[in-house]
Order: structure tokens, then sequence, then C-alpha cells
């Protein structure tokens, strides 16, 4: 799509989704996430709201809760719910270089940005992960 006949600015669209929910009085972060050559990331998490993602650099290997696990390389867009679905792992699939994407969240007020699971937490859910991904015994 051309944004203005005057100008070469094109449009492409990556990822369109509408979000279960939406935070009352919800307010907008971006930021950019890098992760270091091999590193599995953050653990097991909620948002508050729902995320939007676009990989910069590398690749990751992104789970969420009742979803295969899969990658996301550099120039591709994901997103999340929010909400209750936990986002179990976006981990760097390279081991030669750090692994970056932009994400834009939408936050409940006065809720973090993330919210880890407890050990206990992550024990009890672990039937609503995909098989694959399941901790074995």
């Amino acid at each position: 799509m051309i944004l203005s006949p005057d100008s070469g600015s094109t449009y492409d669209n990556l990822l369109t989704r509408t979000p279960p929910f939406m935070p009352d009085n919800a307010h907008f972060m971006v930021g950019v996430v890098t992760i270091p050559a091999g590193d599995p990331g953050s653990g097991p998490h909620r948002h508050s709201g729902p995320v939007f993602g676009y990989v910069i650099e590398g690749e990751i290997l992104f789970e969420l809760e009742g979803e295969e696990p899969y990658p996301i390389k550099a120039g591709e867009a994901f997103w999340e719910p929010g909400g209750e679905v936990v986002h179990y792992q976006a981990g760097n699939l390279r081991d030669d270089i750090a692994s970056k994407f932009v994400v834009c969240m939408a936050c409940a007020p006065d809720v973090p940005m993330l919210t880890f699971l407890t050990e206990d937490e992550i024990r009890e859910r672990d039937h609503l992960r995909h098989p694959s991904a399941r901790r074995k015994a």
C-alpha cells in the first residue's frame, strides 16, 4: 500500500489480530528486548494486556500456553493475548548473536509489565502446555 502519492513511502501489514480484551484505562509501552546469545529468555510470565512484537535481529523460540513452541526470525511479527495466558518462553535460538525484538504492550494501570509465575503455578499449569513443551517427570 502506498501511503502518499507524492512519496515513496509504503506500508506492509505484517500481522492483524483482534485481542480478546483490553484492560480498562490501559496505557501502552513500546520497548526493545535484547536476549543474549544462547539465552533462554525470561521465565514463565503473564502480561496484563495484549502484546505485539516484531523480531529485528536473530531468531527466538516463542511459546504461549497451549501452543507448540515455534521459531520467529528477524522480519517476522508475533502477538500474545495477555491476561491469564502464560508466556512460557522467548529464548534466543542463536548461539552466535543477541536476538532483539520490539514490543508494544497494552498495560493495566498499577500492574507490573510482566508477572512471573511461581514454581507451584508452573507445576499446576503444566497440563495446559502443548504436549511437546511439558515438563518431563
